[in-house]
């Protein structure tokens, strides 16, 4: 009953991981991780706006060998995708966060740890595990800003992620639906259903009284989890803005990278305020229900930065061929969050070297089909919009 499902011949493609993480979850577990704002139509064109987009594939190139790497802040990643940052990921498999990012490091790539991780940033760091960023957001008390940044640094942290979409919260309906919240609360409905779900139950069996946000707890104060989410969210501050980029810029020594860029004016900013890098997001379609699609706000990014700094894209990337047409419109690399969720959940950290070998190979294949040798031989040559 607890044994893991054969990856190979059931998680053939990121969709059926996705299959076998809804089969495996209870129902509130699996939407809090798959489920978006409102009624879902940034998350949906986050996906969709890939499907505009067609190859021009020149196979006589002789791409016998392809190489997937690239360099990023100075770091060499096996292939141009990152595990973006996730929260709860302990909710899914036990120790979940550290499943993630000693996959990551097994393939030679990045990852970016949530701020809302159930372990502390101290516990991935003793992992060894690189590259490795943390996610940090501008709170109300600019002193925890500053804490969690100095904590980063003394971790060995290699880069900040500035996360700017998320000072307030979005509406999902599906975990209102749910009756889902932040701390978990498991009515009978819920234990019904993680009944229902036996394994994972099992997995989980200690774990679910530990469930917390490790990163906000300090030394003498009410640690339990209800406390620390009520703390999480009276520190998110509406009113923040580019004087605290400077902040944290002075503080920083590392790469800034800013999570959340949509707008080009916005892009052309935060050149101007020292950022080194931008991630252009809408929170996987999580908090403004109506906002742009990543992939079409990627363009206008691009040539706002004109080159001086690198642009990465994240929402709706489900296939290697995702990742290679935004490297076309002119991305340096992706970040992908529910996939490797889903495959925490299916099999712990071989669920998440799976999603990734999976990402690997179907980049590879794309490039060779397309007769391109490098990443650095990806270009807007190779795809074209679809005219409708």
């Amino acid at each position: 009953m607890l044994g893991k499902p054969d990856l190979q011949a059931n998680g053939y493609s990121i969709d059926a991981m996705r299959r076998l993480a809804r089969s495996a979850l209870p129902r509130f577990v699996f939407d809090f991780a798959d489920g978006a704002a409102e009624d879902e139509w940034t998350l949906r064109r986050n996906e969709a706006a890939f499907d505009d987009y067609i190859f021009w594939p020149r196979p006589l190139n002789g791409a016998g060998q392809r190489d997937l790497s690239i360099t990023l802040f100075g770091r060499t990643l096996s292939m141009p995708l990152i595990l973006g940052p996730t929260g709860l990921a302990g909710l899914f498999w036990p120790q979940g966060e550290q499943c993630i990012a000693r996959a990551a490091a097994g393939a030679g790539t990045a990852f970016c740890l949530s701020h809302g991780s159930v372990c502390t940033l101290e516990d991935v760091a003793a992992l060894g595990a690189s590259p490795r960023w943390m996610q940090v957001f501008i709170y109300r008390d600019r002193g925890f800003t500053r804490e969690l940044a100095s904590r980063a640094e003394a971790a060995g942290y290699d880069a900040l992620v500035l996360t700017t979409d998320n000072q307030i919260l979005g509406k999902r309906e599906r975990d209102v639906r749910n009756g889902f919240s932040i701390p978990p609360r498991f009515g009978p409905l819920d234990l019904a259903a993680m009944a229902l779900k036996a394994p994972w139950l099992w997995r989980m069996r200690e774990e679910l009284r530990r469930i917390n946000f490790g990163n906000y707890v300090r030394d003498g104060e009410n640690t339990d989890i209800k406390t620390l989410a009520a703390r999480m969210q009276s520190l998110l501050d509406q009113g923040m803005n580019w004087a605290d980029v400077d902040t944290l810029r002075a503080q920083w020594k590392g790469p800034l990278i800013l999570k959340g860029v949509l707008h080009p004016d916005e892009a052309r900013e935060a050149l101007r305020h020292g950022i080194d890098g931008i991630i252009v997001s809408n929170h996987g379609g999580r908090q403004l229900d109506g906002a742009i699609g990543s992939l079409d706000a990627l363009p206008a990014v691009i040539e706002a930065v004109e080159g001086r700094i690198p642009v990465l894209v994240d929402g709706g990337i489900r296939r290697g061929a995702d990742v290679v047409k935004a490297i076309a419109l002119g991305a340096t690399a992706c970040l992908e969050g529910r996939p490797h969720l889903w495959g925490v959940a299916v099999a712990g950290e071989a669920g998440v070297a799976h999603v990734l070998e999976t990402f690997r190979r179907e980049i590879d294949r794309v490039m060779g089909l397309c007769g391109v040798r490098s990443v650095a031989e990806i270009g807007p040559h190779l795809v074209s919009r679809v005219s409708h």
